[in-house]
């Protein structure tokens, strides 16, 4: 048994050097994968947060970025047809409109590429039911969505997992509400690798440098969320600016009258001084500073005017691509064929590993 185990250690380090260089003997990039339901407009929180990392990686020629429409995933809420293939088109346009290049990354369609959920079913073989029935994200949306407890729900961590081993991915950026599908990901690899000898790369977390911490306008204690019920406490980065600047109007402060940033005696004024200082590239203090004075509605103002000026591109960019169906569908193609021909390796080693035949 011993000789076993020091033999299959000794063949994953060869597999993994094999990996991590390019037939010429290169350095292979570090890829960087991320995934996004399409479900909603994403949101501030998520544009100043995720999309600004984005940027800043796409600019790191070290990596290797691959962005995908998680069109599947959405799926485990039932919605109409035609909600599904619009929300999907309109993250595809999106993620272009914030600036990510289809020439440098690849960008997309989860569904396109039929590995996906070939290797979930292979993965699926080695998960176990009580690790399914213990994720948090099962359990909250199991309570919201009681009539439709379905095995896509509990299944979905599966199928991320699959998302990210695919593509021997060796960096995901995640939130805190992503950590433990990052885990268990890692787990399935750690697993199927102890049986078979070293078949997927372990990924790990990627953490972004951290940005402003965008909390709901209604709720200043919970984070901006495109899941939140209550539109009226996120702004979306496809919000025309009359909408912003009423959203900011109806945000929640204090009442007092004086802007000062103290998150936790002031949660709502420092929120939007956040907000604001984000927009503009400054920080909360200053901005406080500057509207030393001023009433809460002047601040509400500034920060939509700023908040306005910073989405305005983005806004444009997407209603420009959005008309553009034709060019948003030969993106996703070209993008799902040069994501196919890396998927494919991985699903053709994982099946050989578990002894299923070759074509």
């Amino acid at each position: 048994m011993r000789v076993c185990v020091l033999m299959r250690l000794r063949r994953a380090k060869v597999c993994s050097a094999a990996r991590r260089t390019g037939e010429g003997g290169e350095e292979m990039k570090k890829v960087v994968y991320s995934a996004v339901q399409p479900t909603s407009q994403l949101t501030l929180g998520n544009y100043l947060g995720a999309v600004n990392n984005w940027l800043k990686l796409q600019q790191d020629e070290s990596k290797e970025r691959i962005f995908a429409v998680a069109d599947l995933h959405s799926l485990t809420i039932r919605r109409e047809a035609r909600e599904v293939r619009e929300n999907t088109l309109s993250l595809l346009a999106q993620f272009l409109a914030f600036g990510l290049d289809e020439k440098r990354n690849i960008i997309y369609v989860q569904s396109h590429v039929p590995a996906h959920t070939q290797l979930a079913w292979i993965l699926n073989c080695y998960t176990y039911v009580g690790e399914m029935s213990r994720m948090t994200q099962f359990k909250d949306k199991s309570a919201k969505h009681a009539d439709n407890v379905n095995m896509g729900l509990m299944d979905y961590p599966v199928l991320m997992a699959a998302d990210i081993l695919l593509y021997d991915t060796d960096l995901v950026p995640v939130g805190v509400d992503q950590v433990q599908h990052l885990e268990i990901a890692r787990d399935i690899a750690i697993r199927f690798n102890n049986i078979y000898g070293e078949t997927f790369k372990v990924p790990e977390a990627l953490l972004g440098r951290a940005g402003a911490k965008i909390m709901s306008l209604t709720d200043p204690t919970a984070k901006m969320s495109k899941s939140d019920p209550n539109p009226m406490g996120r702004i979306n980065v496809l919000d025309s600016e009359a909408d912003i600047v009423k959203k900011f109007k109806r945000a929640v402060t204090d009442s007092e009258s004086v802007i000062a940033y103290d998150p936790e005696k002031k949660p709502g004024v420092s929120n939007l001084l956040a907000i604001l200082a984000a927009a503009k590239g400054t920080i909360p203090e200053q901005e406080a500073g500057e509207c030393e004075g001023l009433m809460y509605g002047h601040l509400k103002l500034r920060a939509a005017e700023a908040v306005s000026a910073m989405l305005r591109p983005v806004r444009e960019r997407y209603e420009a691509l959005i008309k553009d169906e034709g060019y948003l569908l030969e993106v996703a193609r070209e993008g799902a064929e040069k994501a196919a021909a890396i998927a494919e390796k991985t699903l053709k080693r994982a099946g050989a590993a578990v002894g299923l035949l070759q074509g």
